[in-house]
């Protein structure tokens, strides 16, 4: 299935590293315009011309804060000036907050984390409809986690945002399908990210084990419900996220597509 997104243009928050870099290298092979956003402009103009000659076509970088307004509306009209609406976006900004027990992680996080992981999203949402009503199409696609439908005893702030990002989705589905505007979830499990490779090579120092061993002991004791017996890869995170801005997907609209091997039990 060959899918051509030229002349679309996509933005991709928090794209610079991990599931983001995967989906905005995705939507580039796929010949989308596509510009990324972070906080850090350095780490960005260090990665966009990899990412580039990996897709084989220009990803663009803006500096930006999605939980600072002022710097959501300089982005958008910066992209609006330069190519022209948004007619992809992809909301991947987001952290897990302080890994500490769930008594001591303080009432007050709660709020700063649901605005780095939802209100963030609800910020980069209002800003690009206005220009998908006008053109009566727009892909709307929020990363969440296996941790929204199956939550973790020791990530319980972080389950709370994900699982709200699913239904954000959802209810978004129901309000702009008449704009021809799709809105939907992914949700991945265990990912081959930046941050998952630095903790198992702290893992395998510590205990004295290979990187390889490190990973099986992980998923045995920490995620044996992928069914898969492996992480998956950033690249799959991006093709799902392919589909879901092309017109293969026309018909699909506030579905949580889970990516993650199997891992959720639930149907």
């Amino acid at each position: 299935m060959k899918i051509d997104l030229r002349n679309k243009i996509a933005l991709v928050t928090g794209g610079s590293k991990g599931i983001g870099r995967g989906a905005a290298e995705s939507l580039a092979k796929a010949g989308a315009t596509v510009y990324i956003c972070a906080r850090n402009l350095e780490e960005m103009e260090g990665v966009v011309a990899g990412m580039s000659a990996a897709a084989g076509n220009p990803v663009k970088a803006i500096q930006a804060d999605v939980t600072q307004q002022e710097d959501v509306d300089c982005l958008i009209e910066t992209i609006n000036s330069q190519a022209g609406t948004v007619d992809i976006l992809v909301n991947n900004v987001g952290g897990i907050g302080k890994q500490v027990p769930f008594e001591d992680f303080p009432a007050e996080d709660y709020l700063s984390l649901y605005d780095l992981n939802v209100v963030s999203m609800v910020r980069m949402i209002k800003a690009v409809v206005p220009g998908m009503i006008a053109k009566g199409w727009g892909r709307i696609i929020n990363m969440s986690s296996e941790n929204g439908l199956q939550p973790y005893p020791d990530m319980i702030p972080y389950n709370l945002t994900k699982a709200a990002i699913i239904n954000l989705s959802k209810g978004l589905s129901k309000l702009y399908g008449k704009h021809n505007i799709l809105v939907n979830t992914v949700s991945p499990a265990f990912i081959y990210t930046p941050l998952v490779e630095d903790m198992l090579k702290g893992q395998a120092e510590q205990k004295g084990i290979s990187v390889q061993d490190a990973q099986s002991q992980f998923l045995e004791q920490n995620r044996p419900g992928i069914e898969l017996g492996r992480p998956g890869t950033i690249e799959e995170v991006g093709a799902a996220v392919v589909f879901l801005a092309s017109e293969q997907a026309s018909f699909i609209t506030g579905t949580n597509l889970r990516v993650d091997g199997g891992s959720v039990s639930s149907i």
